[in-house]
């Protein structure tokens, strides 16, 4: 059987409190809500670049090339999860544990080593509707997500030498959490100011990220069908504010008197003033964009 080792984002996805479904619910219903859960779990993971291994019965494995991938496709599934409405009284929830290290990729799709077994042991530990990750990961993972993650305790894990530090990642939006996490930041004093329609966000001292897409969570919402869910954020290095791409289907950027620039998981410093498009360029749709002015 031919092997190849690399690193990889694995990641464990299982329904929590599966038994009590089976048990409230009936056989039928909690399988077909299980069923249900997994496959939200599995287009999360394939619509971030992920490959699902295998479902072992209430579980989903999946692998990413990237932590960001896996870090994101995490926050999705979570959000996926949450939006459905409860069965009778029972509310569907996931754990979520992802690790980011060397990993072996059988021929056959099967994936084996080490980081395998910390991803099991993450999602043991975590909560229904919890994310979490090693430390290792989170050093991974680009800035604006590790701006969302908080250590959380210390895991005993079999075969280590020393425990290991467990981070979980806040997918929600929690004004305590991200309060706590803004303060650790600091930069020189630049503003970014975002127009979209008759809401505004200033980027600056007190708040030095944004994120954009279609999901609920987000800090601004894009209500547009070609916008994906974890679109695009926007982040301050020091003086600095940086558009970054998440989306499948691109975004296009246009600053003030110059050609629109279309984005594909790429990076763009702003200037001067000028506007964001979700998904497709202003011309087919000029209705759901965010303008940016620099300096406030």
């Amino acid at each position: 059987m031919t092997t190849a080792s690399s690193e990889i984002a694995v990641l464990f996805a299982d329904v929590s409190g599966s038994t009590r479904l089976y048990e409230s619910l009936g056989d039928e219903r909690a399988l077909a809500a299980i069923s249900r859960c997994l496959g939200l779990v599995r287009d999360a993971c394939m619509g971030n670049h992920g490959r699902v291994v295998k479902t072992i019965g209430d579980e989903v494995l999946a692998v990413f090339p990237a932590a960001d991938d896996g870090a994101v496709a995490a926050a999705e599934m979570q959000a996926r999860v949450a939006a459905e409405p409860a069965v009778e009284t029972q509310r569907l929830a996931i754990r979520v544990g992802f690790h980011f290290g060397p990993a072996i990729e059988a021929a056959d799709g099967d994936v084996f080593g080490d980081s395998v077994n910390i991803a099991a042991r993450l999602v043991g530990v975590a909560h229904g509707m919890q994310i979490i990750t090693s430390a290792a990961t989170m050093s991974a993972l680009s800035p604006w997500l590790r701006m969302r993650t908080r250590e959380v305790t210390a895991l005993t894990v079999k075969g280590k030498l020393r425990d290991m530090s467990v981070y979980e990642l806040l997918w929600q939006d929690s004004a305590d959490d991200l309060t706590t996490l803004s303060t650790r930041i600091m930069a020189p004093s630049t503003q970014l100011r975002l127009r979209h329609g008759d809401r505004e966000i200033l980027l600056g001292d007190r708040q030095a990220l944004v994120a954009l897409g279609r999901d609920a969570q987000n800090d601004l919402v894009i209500a547009d069908r070609l916008a994906s869910r974890m679109h695009a954020h926007i982040e301050r290095r020091r003086d600095r504010f940086v558009l970054v791409d998440h989306s499948s289907n691109g975004t296009f950027l246009t600053i003030v008197d110059e050609p629109e620039i279309p984005l594909r998981r790429e990076e763009f410093i702003l200037r001067k003033h000028g506007r964001i498009s979700f998904g497709h360029a202003y011309a087919k749709d000029p209705t759901e964009t965010v303008e940016f002015f620099c300096g406030g």
